[in-house]
């Protein structure tokens, strides 16, 4: 149950007055660096709706970036959370520790691909998450070099906008950035030039044969991966591609670490993405998904490598915040409970059936990708060129945006709409989101 009720309802143009009154308030107040999608102003969310202070209600296909998988006030979350700020909200789990973080990091072992022993690590960003998989592993290997991929995303720190594939928005005058980071290509089937049926086979040789020339395998520390590369376009790596880089670390005794920042926590219709191929990565990082919205990230993976650091030597002052680590025990306590990966499947369903649909109505449409509720679609200029097409991806946005239905954009070059609706959004209302993109295809 929502106490919020799940309709759309416009009443006011997007943004309206009240928004546009807390607007002239952030440009004042506000870094322009910090940007927004859509300056309408928030004043409730929850299940697959947001209210915003004019009244608004808005049918989410955002999550928050995939953060809200579980709804933006979902009760167990709400529940445990109250409880644990009525208890106190602070200690520092590296002066006085407490039963939460251990929770958290026992939830985690017991979820996350493979059966062997199991430690965590939390913090608070997906960032801070990657950055600490890269130390641990450096720690473990007594390496330096680490490989990442075209398309890639890890965050906003120095070492991990260097691991970052995209300049602009993420990196442009930031540099210089951290060095031993080696990039390499990914099978991005759509695009891959012999076509998808061979582009794991391929990608994954010509990966392989740049560590070995390039870098040396025998200098790598960790090879990092999205199974499902979020902001570069929701690419599902095209199959074999993961299986092949993931046993050539196995040989060279490389840290194998996946990202699932963004596609972990049945986004994808499994706990994690990695899952689908069978992939048991050494070292797992997680974020967004984990606390229903609270700022909390992890590392796990074998207990032998997250023990090579030495004591003191990860952590820090906010890093498994105890409220955060009962908003995670909520949020995993209401996926089990409402069985959130079999929702993911059943967004999966109707979204493509839909979208591809659409497909061979506008020929705007290339590709329709994706898994669970982390689908997209990419938009060309023509389809035997596929020369991308940003334009039409953010006029399709705004459109979507005027109606009342949030919509995020993606891809290295700017012409994915990518979808993230809550797992708990209702089917009526994801219907009606897509009617809505439908009916903005045919106005553009």
């Amino acid at each position: 149950m929502t106490a919020l009720p799940q309709e759309r309802r416009i009443v006011t143009a997007i943004p309206g007055p009240k928004s546009q009154e807390l607007q002239a308030r952030r440009l004042a107040a506000v870094a322009q660096g910090v940007g927004s999608v859509l300056p309408v102003f928030t004043a409730r969310a929850d299940g697959g709706i947001l209210e915003d202070v004019d009244g608004n209600r808005l049918i989410d296909f955002g999550s928050g970036i995939a953060v809200t998988s579980v709804g933006a006030s979902a009760e167990a979350v709400v529940r445990r959370a109250s409880a644990q700020l009525a208890d106190f909200t602070h200690t520092c789990f590296m002066v006085t520790p407490y039963e939460g973080y251990v929770e958290v990091a026992e939830a985690l072992a017991e979820l996350t691909p493979g059966d062997h022993a199991k430690k965590s690590a939390l913090f608070n960003s997906g960032a801070e998450a990657v950055e600490n998989a890269v130390k641990i592993a450096r720690a473990y290997t007594k390496r330096q070099a680490v490989v990442v991929f075209d398309h890639g995303y890890h965050g906003r720190t120095n070492l991990t906008m260097a691991l970052t594939a995209k300049n602009m928005p993420y990196k442009h005058g930031f540099g210089p950035f951290a060095p031993e980071v080696y990039r390499v290509p990914v099978a991005y089937g759509y695009r891959w030039l012999t076509g998808p049926e061979n582009a794991g086979a391929e990608a994954s040789a010509q990966a392989i044969d740049m560590i070995n020339k390039q870098i040396g395998a025998e200098n790598v520390a960790a090879i990092i991966i999205e199974p499902v590369l979020g902001e570069g376009g929701f690419i599902e790596p095209a199959k074999g591609f993961l299986p092949a880089v993931r046993q050539f670390a196995a040989d060279h005794g490389i840290v194998f670490v996946a990202d699932e920042i963004q596609s972990g926590f049945c986004r994808t219709g499994q706990w994690f993405a990695c899952e689908d191929e069978g992939i048991v990565p050494d070292l797992i990082t997680t974020a967004k998904g984990i606390a229903g919205g609270l700022p909390l990230a992890a590392v796990t993976g074998r207990a032998e490598i997250m023990d090579a650091a030495h004591a003191g030597g990860l952590g820090g002052t906010y890093g498994g915040n105890p409220v955060a680590c009962a908003g995670a025990l909520g949020s995993i306590e209401t996926m089990k409970a409402l069985d959130l990966n079999a929702k993911a499947k059943n967004i999966e369903a109707i979204m493509k059936a839909r979208l591809t649909a659409m497909a061979e109505k506008f020929d705007a449409i290339g590709d329709v990708r994706g898994r669970g509720a982390m689908i997209a679609i990419e938009l060309v200029k023509d389809r035997t060129t596929k020369e991308p097409n940003p334009e039409a991806a953010a006029a399709l946005a705004k459109a979507c945006h005027q109606e009342g239905l949030l919509v995020l954009t993606c891809g290295t070059y700017g012409n994915v709409l990518r979808f993230l609706p809550p797992l708990v959004i209702g089917d009526d209302l994801l219907n009606e989101g897509l009617d809505i993109i439908e009916q903005a295809f045919a106005r553009i």
